[in-house]
């Protein structure tokens, strides 16, 4: 969908912004640029909707130079978010989320629908919210009307710009997992450019980690934490990089164990302890040897293909050192048990290129 083909942004002074560029986003494909302030991430994405004019190179959008295209209109076929949102504070939240409509020759009521349908969407009832005006919102929601504008006209292509630099991080954790439930849906093809590795990793199919101008590595986050390409790069995702790889390694059935199984209303099993399932294969609770005939309440459990980092906050915040693993493809049945010792058996084969969260 977009195509870097020997990218270079030179300005007067001799600054060099970026250099030679090469590197594809395929449809749907969600990819975080990261790096330190002024490596050149932002200038690649402003390229890409011609607020800045590569010196060499081309650009390409669904196979068309953009530099053949008008301005103008490319820019209406691209949504864009920024940090700071850029609401019209004069106009109400329905009317800001209209814009790109309007401008495309839209009818008034089909433009006023499409942003109703999209503040719908992000989580903001346009009958509380359509007729405030933006000081009227929290900086989340304001973030929040920023997305449903950009995705108004339906674009196949979405650039993002620190799109949750601006609020606290208990409400940017919250936008982040908010806006991949709204990615999954959509599918736009995402250019989301962060200096945050932790949001890099967290949204990204594939990471471009930037030195000075330059992609240092292009790749998984599982790829680029497991197996750094440079020393800059491993400088980079820091010492700690097997502690960041508990977000991109999933819960997978290789990872667990297998324990005794009761069944509701049976005799337990000659086991120190057992999983008591009910009729459907769903768990019920879990049984003692001390106490064979009181069911006792079982950890909450987790799904196969949750993060790595999700499990261990579960298992710390319970006492009995394991927890069920259910099958979300199988409704909810149990598949079996997930031990500390399962994830570090996980976070080893992910580090062989295994096991891996697949693509959002």
């Amino acid at each position: 969908m977009i195509r870097f083909e020997q990218v270079t942004k030179r300005y007067a002074d001799g600054t060099t912004a970026v250099d030679g560029l090469s590197f594809e986003v395929a449809e749907g494909e969600l990819v975080t640029l990261v790096g330190p302030s002024g490596c050149g991430k932002t200038t690649t994405m402003k390229m890409v909707n011609r607020l800045v004019e590569p010196t060499e190179g081309r650009i390409l959008l669904d196979g068309e130079d953009i530099s053949t295209m008008d301005p103008v209109r490319l820019r209406r076929r691209i949504g864009y978010v920024i940090q700071q949102v850029g609401l019209f504070p004069h106009r109400t939240i329905l009317e800001n989320t209209a814009t790109v409509p309007a401008l495309l020759g839209w009818k008034k009521a089909r433009a006023r629908a499409r942003a109703a349908e999209l503040l719908d969407l992000v989580g903001l009832d346009p009958a509380v919210y359509g007729d405030r005006y933006p000081e009227q919102l929290s900086g989340g929601q304001r973030q929040r009307v920023g997305v449903a504008r950009a995705l108004a006209a339906d674009p196949p292509v979405l650039l993002m710009d620190e799109p949750f630099g601006a609020v606290d991080p208990v409400v940017r954790e919250r936008l982040q997992n908010e806006f991949l439930k709204l990615q999954s849906q959509v599918r736009k093809t995402v250019l989301l450019v962060t200096h945050d590795l932790e949001e890099a990793v967290r949204l990204g199919d594939r990471i471009a980690v930037y030195g000075q101008g330059r992609i240092e590595q292009f790749a998984t986050p599982a790829t680029v934490l497991g197996a750094p390409a440079t020393p800059y790069v491993a400088d980079f995702v820091g010492a700690d990089r097997s502690l960041k790889r508990l977000s991109v390694t999933a819960v997978d059935a290789s990872a667990l164990e297998e324990v005794p199984v009761a069944r509701t209303g049976h005799a337990a099993p000659n086991a120190p302890w057992s999983v008591v399932l009910d009729a459907d294969g769903r768990v019920e609770g879990w049984l003692s040897a001390d106490e064979p005939d009181r069911t006792r309440p079982a950890p909450e459990p987790i799904p196969l293909g949750a993060s790595l980092r999700e499990a261990l906050a579960a298992l710390l915040q319970n006492d009995a050192g394991w927890l069920p693993v259910t099958d979300p493809a199988d409704g909810g049945r149990y598949v079996g048990v997930l031990t500390p010792a399962g994830v570090h058996r996980a976070l080893r084969a992910a580090a062989s290129g295994e096991t891996t969260l697949s693509s959002r």
